[in-house]
């Protein structure tokens, strides 16, 4: 037990929070978005390694698409542990634990990133940036228990796209060292994160807290595992988060393999997707917050749906601009649908808690408990879809030379999404509550249904 803990923490308790809660509540939320943002970016180092790989390395495209699944294959499993070693260890030791950890594959890469180099290796350095993938579940599970339920959206959000950002980061030093020292140098970028991944350690050692009312709970993990909903909204998590995080890694190969782009061409591009989709991820939550998840995530899928249209459109008659603006607007959308989706998460299990005749405090820790241990399995699953999208890309490119037609599965796929938002959570009577309002009966509350 050791570091700093906090024994009483009730957010749901308007006065606590706001004399001493929202306080603490922010700190963590701020060194929490530090350390994941580097974790993504470790993550996602070989979205920019492959830019680097000339002929010398004598690695083709459906190799370099197969190193990116790779970390991203890793970057999802391992957030099923993740999620649950904030209860064991605390939210602020782990962080800490997990940004050192971050020091191993961004060494090993270091060490290795040159012509001459075996496949294999690579495959084993790509491997090992999968931890970095982890961080993103054990930080939203953490800030999770930080926020109440009327806030969750917003700083779920904010965790995330803070996160998130740390892919286009990284593919701007990765542009920063190509237009300066040029494409023999990977290992520029590569030294400049060892030094920011002991910052983000230290600043989470000093700043972040531990929360002792969040207990290893391994009943709350079957339970997670047993409720439908937690496996719908992994569905729908990997049209939203999988669909950014495959498309990120993905980007500048497929500019540089579609549309014969250089890799300084691609690198100048690559950043442009991911950044907005990180930055619009918080007005996600937002939007959820004010209007409803589910309406919200519904409009992002049809939209989704469109912007995938265009990029096929683009990709018959080969217009890059078009393929731009076309693949652009699908990393804003799923940045949106990422924070909508993950705001509904807290409102779906506080509504099984009022399910099973709790209200009040009961249901809110209910809520809670349910939504934190769902949190990892539902991120585990979403990033799995960035491993579809990256080998649905390798396979249209090894058969018919384009990435339309993934493009043709990705449209299918949205489309079965829109159906199930619909479904489940739109249709009249609605099964849960897509709003985040509370009430001591909420069976008398509109909108409401048991789940």
């Amino acid at each position: 037990m050791g570091g700093r803990w906090i024994d009483v923490w009730e957010p749901e308790d308007e006065t606590f929070w706001r004399e001493k809660g929202e306080r603490i509540a922010r700190r963590n939320l701020a060194f929490s978005v530090l350390s994941e943002h580097i974790g993504f970016s470790v993550w996602s180092l070989w979205s920019v390694m492959v830019l680097f790989m000339g002929p010398q390395y004598g690695v083709d495209p459906a190799g370099k698409f197969f190193l990116i699944a790779t970390a991203t294959f890793v970057g999802a499993l391992i957030r099923i542990p993740y999620t649950f070693v904030v209860a064991r260890f605390g939210g602020r030791n782990w962080t800490v634990f997990s940004a050192l950890l971050l020091l191993l594959p961004t060494g090993v890469a270091y060490a290795v990133m040159e012509p001459g180099t075996s496949y294999s290796t690579f495959v084993l350095v790509a491997a090992l940036t999968g931890v970095g993938g982890g961080n993103f579940a054990s930080s939203m599970t953490n800030i999770n228990a930080f926020f109440p339920l009327r806030k969750k959206g917003w700083a779920l959000g904010l965790n995330a796209g803070g996160g998130n950002i740390g892919v286009p980061v990284v593919q701007l030093v990765g542009l920063l060292v190509i237009g300066t020292a040029g494409a023999m140098h990977p290992r520029i970028v590569l030294g400049v994160y060892l030094p920011l991944i002991i910052l983000a350690a230290v600043c989470s050692a000093l700043f972040m807290d531990n929360l002792t009312p969040v207990r290893n709970d391994t009943g709350a993990f079957r339970e997670a595992v047993r409720a439908r909903h937690t496996w719908i909204m992994a569905f729908l998590y990997i049209g939203t988060f999988g669909s950014f995080i495959g498309y990120s890694f993905a980007f500048g190969l497929v500019l540089q393999t579609q549309f014969g782009r250089t890799p300084l061409q691609a690198a100048s591009l690559t950043f442009i997707g991911p950044l907005l989709g990180s930055l619009i991820r918080p007005f996600g939550g937002s939007l959820a917050d004010k209007h409803g998840g589910a309406r919200i995530t519904l409009g992002t899928f049809a939209a989704m749906s469109a912007a995938t249209g265009v990029v096929i459109w683009a990709s018959l008659i080969e217009s890059l601009a078009v393929f731009l603006v076309g693949f652009i607007a699908l990393f804003v959308l799923s940045g949106l649908g990422n924070g909508s989706t993950f705001k509904m998460i807290p409102a779906i299990f506080l509504a099984q808690g009022h399910r099973k005749g709790l209200t009040g405090e009961p249901a809110e820790a209910y809520g809670r408990r349910l939504s934190g241990a769902s949190m990892g399995l539902i991120g585990a699953v979403g990033g799995l879809g960035g491993l579809g999208i990256n080998l649905a890309f390798r396979q249209s490119f090894q058969t018919v030379g384009t990435g339309t037609g993934a493009f043709v599965a990705f449209l299918a796929f949205y489309a079965a999404c829109m159906a199930v938002t619909w479904a489940v959570y739109l249709r009249r009577p609605p099964v849960v509550p897509d709003t985040a309002e509370t009430a001591e009966e909420p069976e008398n509350r509109p909108g409401y249904a048991k789940v």
